[in-house]
């Protein structure tokens, strides 16, 4: 086990060195910002949607910001693990998230549309980490990142056959 000395504080890793989980820790404070933009762009659309589809919609986008507010948690206490502390402002968050609030209002269809194109950056960013991961020998984050993969692909199915 690893001892890392700074700013008068201990830290015990299990066999990581700041070296091995740097690049882990850049693409998971990507994926935390990106989805905390998510997650406030999917509040939104469960507060704001509007016309046929609003009873369907209004709880399938609950749903979703749910479970990306327990995703977001999972990825702040995994690059707690590695020592760094995920302090982010709102003005860093948006900063770093390649995830944009939308400029104007949306109708139903389009915030699905939404969802989906969010999930493709979502997606990328979850192999950034998953090929970080698993260059460092750093199966945990692999295991996370590819459950929250697991889900989102038969969320994105779900969603696509929706449009049709």
């Amino acid at each position: 086990m690893e001892t890392v000395k700074t700013k008068n504080k201990t830290f015990k890793k299990l066999g990581f060195t700041y070296l091995e989980t740097a690049e882990i820790v850049v693409t998971l404070n990507t994926l935390l910002a990106n989805y905390q933009v998510f997650y406030n762009k999917l509040r939104n659309f469960h507060w704001n949607i509007e016309g046929p589809e609003f009873f369907e919609l209004h709880e399938v986008f609950e749903k979703e910001y749910n479970t990306t507010k327990e995703n977001i948690d999972t990825v702040a206490e995994r690059i707690r693990v590695f020592g760094v502390k995920p302090n982010f402002t709102l003005k860093k968050t948006i900063e770093l998230s390649t995830i944009k609030e939308p400029e104007k209002e949306l109708s139903a269809i389009e915030m699905v549309r939404e969802v989906l194109n969010n999930y493709e950056i979502l997606h990328n960013n979850m192999l950034d980490g998953i090929n970080a991961a698993l260059e460092s020998g750093d199966v945990a984050t692999e295991q996370i990142l590819t459950d929250f993969l697991m889900h989102m692909e038969k969320r994105n199915w779900m969603f696509t056959s929706y449009l049709k």
